[in-house]
């Protein structure tokens, strides 16, 4: 285990000595050190792609006959009193509260026939995984649980960027906790979970949160990683004396790739515009509405990273539905737009693959509190890149968005065409789980032909 040590502060009531220390070998997740998580992505396989996926779970469920399936001919008590634009898809009408997006309409295909969930209960689970199931149920899944997109990934194609993790979550924490998932590791295991600047680690990162002494601490420290960097040079020095995992361990912390990702005060200002801060401030017990997230994402991507998820907002709009709109679609018309565009500008857009789904969509019906309920029936998404095939409307629903009457789409189907865009098979691709059963990535689900060249 490498340990840098500095100078040697108080103690704990146990009688253990605090320092401050870096210890690689206990940054690990689930009792795992940092070179085990390593070896683990080396034994899965370490592949060169660009090819990554962006994925923005809409806690709470939105509404979707209010964001891209606006019925104009149904009752009142059907259609509320959001209305709808033309985008500039001729023929393709989207809800009024996302002109950004309505503008960009050739650059993302709308999904308005989404089912797959398995019950009224809020669950990012189907969203991250594509099968039925729920983050705290488990029951009918193998055991330790079906692993996420994100996790999957990491076990298939590894590490792409030295001091990049594969997966990143953007999620907070949450007062109810499959709002702030990024995405279960399940069967296999910590080592493939995913890394969360947001949360646990937040405060670490930042220096601006560290009183005087804590500070002090961390210039010693920083004094003893100039001191170990020195030793390095020598023949005999400690480098040489670790084995490969400890190594490349330390090239993650010593690496600035994914500092520099996460720093957005290095973007340029006027793209920073664009994208907009939004609000960093949960929302409730759900996520933030975040803009800054969708921004992080894209320079996460870029700098090497395979899968980035985040969660925006709380779409639960149970009692005035209009209000929740008005505070909450604006905002994502602002990031989605602006991560999309950048995405095209960028040259990054055929490698980069987004989705933006909630778990749900919301009852037909206004209710007697002007809000939507739950509604698993249909929902819908926003997909863009990945060389899918965009400026289009796939799915349709009855004349008050109950169900779907034409073209359904699975949460599986979506799934199956992400792995495809990332150059995975599906259908001929399997994981092992803790008895070294093999399962198929999406439970038979193919590549779906509207959205995947194939």
């Amino acid at each position: 285990m490498l340990r840098l040590s500095g100078r040697q502060y108080g103690g704990f009531c146990d009688g253990l000595t605090r320092r401050s220390f870096l210890q690689v070998g206990a940054l690990g997740m689930g009792g795992l050190s940092l070179p085990q998580l390593l070896q683990a992505e080396k034994t899965a396989g370490i592949g060169n792609s660009r090819k990554s996926i962006i994925m923005i779970y809409m806690a709470g469920a939105p509404p979707h006959q209010d964001l891209v399936d606006p019925k104009p001919d149904a009752p009142l008590e059907f259609r509320g009193d959001i209305g709808n634009i033309p985008t500039n898809i001729p023929g393709i009408h989207i809800g009024e509260m996302l002109p950004r997006l309505a503008g960009i309409m050739d650059k993302w295909t709308a999904i308005r026939s989404l089912y797959g969930a398995p019950g009224g209960s809020h669950d990012s689970f189907m969203c991250y995984t594509g099968r039925k199931g729920s983050t705290l149920n488990k029951n009918g899944q193998p055991p330790g649980g079906w692993p996420s997109i994100g996790t999957i990934i990491s076990k298939l194609m590894g590490t792409r960027e030295p001091g990049i993790p594969e997966f990143i979550g953007l999620a907070p924490r949450a007062g109810h906790p499959p709002y702030g998932s990024s995405g279960k590791p399940g069967f296999l295991g910590q080592a493939m979970g995913p890394f969360k600047p947001t949360d646990s680690a937040k405060g670490d990162m930042d220096i601006s949160a560290l009183g005087k002494v804590r500070f002090r601490h961390r210039q010693d420290l920083l004094a003893g990683f100039d001191q170990f960097r020195r030793d390095i040079d020598k023949a005999d020095g400690p480098l040489s004396q670790m084995d490969d995992f400890t190594r490349q361990a330390f090239g993650v912390l010593t690496n600035s790739r994914l500092a520099n990702a996460l720093n957005i005060e290095t973007e340029d200002p006027k793209v920073r515009e664009r994208y907009g801060k939004g609000d960093a401030k949960n929302v409730g017990d759900g996520a933030p509405k975040n803009n800054e997230h969708f921004l992080i994402a894209r320079r996460l991507v870029e700098a090497g990273a395979r899968c980035v998820t985040l969660n925006f907002g709380r779409w639960d709009f149970h009692s005035n539905n209009t209000q929740g709109m008005k505070d909450h679609a604006p905002i994502f018309d602002q990031g989605l737009s602006a991560l999309i565009e950048d995405l095209h500008e960028r040259g990054m857009a055929d490698d980069v693959s987004v989705v933006a789904w909630g778990e749900f969509g919301r009852t037909p019906k206004i209710n007697n509190k002007a809000g939507r309920d739950h509604w698993p029936q249909v929902g819908c998404a926003f997909v863009a890149g990945g060389g899918m095939k965009t400026g289009q409307v796939i799915g349709s629903t009855d004349k008050t968005a109950s169900e779907p009457d034409n073209r359904p789409v699975h949460f599986g189907e979506v799934h199956a065409t992400l792995y495809h865009n990332l150059g995975i098979d599906p259908n001929n691709t399997t994981v092992n789980d803790l008895s070294g059963r093999p399962h198929y990535l999406v439970g038979g689900w193919k590549p779906m032909p509207e959205l995947a060249n194939i």
